[in-house]
């Protein structure tokens, strides 16, 4: 299976917002398997490759992937992976290895909840051409 987890700058730890991040690291874990996650690449998502900005008009960096995990995301974020075929997944684990094993081994710390950002997402959904 193949996860794309969103990341900071430096591609150290789990970012915040899906929609909105540009650093992306890619890895190849099977389900219940007891090897670490293999890193596949590393993706630097052009500005309208964002998948805030991005039209689901063409192909994507992230196209082969099944699951994202990131800290949050909006509602809007979730709805368009779920079109696409891939599971948006939240958490509140920051290291994306740890996070990527414990996706796999069914075990993933859920995100914390967040109501000012929550909210803010909504009302960014609601005038979201998606």
């Amino acid at each position: 299976m193949r996860y794309a987890v969103a990341t900071d700058k430096d591609y150290a730890t789990v970012s915040g917002h899906a929609g909105q991040s540009r650093r992306w690291l890619v890895y190849d874990m099977e389900p219940g398997a007891d090897a670490a996650p293999q890193e596949v690449r590393r993706v630097e998502l052009e500005k309208l490759q964002v998948f805030h900005h991005f039209k689901d008009d063409g192909p994507h960096p992230l196209e082969d992937v099944q699951v994202v995990i990131a800290a949050n995301s909006g509602e809007g974020f979730v709805r368009r992976m779920q079109k696409r075929g891939v599971d948006a997944v939240m958490t509140a684990e920051r290291d994306p290895v740890k996070a990527v094993s414990d996706h796999a081994a069914a075990h993933l710390s859920p995100a914390k909840p967040r109501p000012i950002m929550g909210l803010v997402c909504k009302v960014r959904d609601l005038f979201s051409e998606h």
